[in-house]
């Protein structure tokens, strides 16, 4: 009988799958987290000579400026050597060479009061000396870098709408009803007046108009109201022995880790807008409350407020409530004259590959 060709078996081999330890994906997680953190670090560090570096230029030129009187053109001629000899670095325009003679001379130190010059980004620094004029002040838009984590965008706009001056400003009886550290976070963590000036509306917009354009400029009023705040709902339902109320607006709060209950009022503050709020407050605490949140607070937005009737009206209220005014229309403030380039010039120079860093 003839033999038949025997077909050759197929190797099988063990899946992927089946090779992969049960534990591997908590050690990529942990992995990726490790990686993350390093080049982070590695970021830092490059930042922190980088500065270091730019503090050190501008001192030299500041030196020489004073002992032999070098002028403009001197400095035009140092851009021109320096980018000649190091091709693949950015940073030695004639303008930035005047942004890091700036910095050491505001700066002799490194310092910015009591920070670390070298823990902001550069461009962070110089909207600092160019932006802010008292050293208390810039100190102060340092450490909120550092801890909050803005960009240079978001600096901007806060010196721009001199937050140092709003930060921690509204009236509140947080002192009276939460426990002293979260007390002190959430006094930091409102302002006064609140600036809507975005919103486009005039002085005598209602109510539900000035609601209807903070939902649709969500995003600046977010960043008005300031890092942790993530919106859950406008009008929000509640019911409490079949009657139905709404909360303006509704936020929770991932830093103070408690809801955040907001009341608009187009017009001058009443005791009785608390009363109002403090009912709010203990219906979202027995419905909505988590058992391990901690107590929510309320803030009332109002046109206008007397801030004597405003503290007796909170000492009566038996939850945490913040009241702060809010300006549809203001005056920006005098801009600094430092006689040098902007920003945004550098940072176009940065894009033709001629300077920044």
């Amino acid at each position: 009988m003839a033999g038949r060709k025997r077909t050759p078996k197929a190797l099988v081999l063990p899946s992927r799958e089946a090779v992969i330890p049960r534990d591997y994906a908590d050690w990529l997680v942990s992995l990726k987290s490790r990686i993350a953190s390093a080049r982070q670090r590695a970021t830092l560090a490059v930042n922190q000579e980088l500065v270091r570096l730019y503090h050190h230029i501008g001192t030299e030129i500041l030196e020489r400026q004073t002992r032999q009187g070098w002028g403009a053109k001197v400095i035009d001629r140092l851009a021109t050597d320096l980018r000649a000899a190091f091709p693949e670095m950015k940073g030695f325009s004639g303008s930035n060479l005047k942004y890091m003679r700036f910095f050491a001379e505001k700066c002799p130190s490194g310092l910015i009061g009591q920070q670390p010059a070298d823990q902001l980004p550069w461009f962070h620094i110089v909207t600092l000396l160019t932006k802010v004029s008292a050293d208390t002040e810039r100190e102060w838009y340092a450490a909120q870098v550092i801890q909050q984590g803005w960009s240079r965008p978001t600096l901007d706009v806060h010196i721009k709408n001199q937050l140092h001056l709003r930060q921690g400003g509204a009236v509140t009886n947080f002192d009276r009803h939460l426990p002293t550290p979260q007390a002190q976070l959430a006094i930091e963590a409102l302002k006064d007046p609140y600036l809507f000036d975005f919103l486009g509306l005039g002085d005598e917009a209602i109510e539900r108009d000035i609601e209807n354009a903070l939902i649709r400029h969500i995003t600046r009023f977010l960043l008005e109201l300031g890092a942790g705040f993530a919106f859950l709902g406008r009008q929000y339902r509640l019911e409490v022995a079949g009657d139905e109320f709404f909360i303006d607006l509704l936020f929770y709060h991932t830093r103070l880790k408690c809801h955040v209950v907001v009341e608009l009022k187009g017009v001058a503050f009443k005791p009785e807008h608390a009363g109002q709020l403090n009912f709010y407050l203990a219906a979202v605490d027995a419905q909505i409350k988590a058992p391990d949140d901690r107590p929510t607070i309320g803030l009332l937005l109002c046109k206008t407020k007397n801030r004597l009737v405003a503290e007796y009206a909170l000492s009566g209220m038996s939850k945490p409530i913040g009241v702060a005014e809010y300006q549809l229309v203001r005056a920006l403030p005098t801009p600094l004259d430092v006689n040098l380039p902007s920003i945004e010039e550098i940072e176009a120079e940065l894009s033709r590959g001629e300077g920044g860093g």
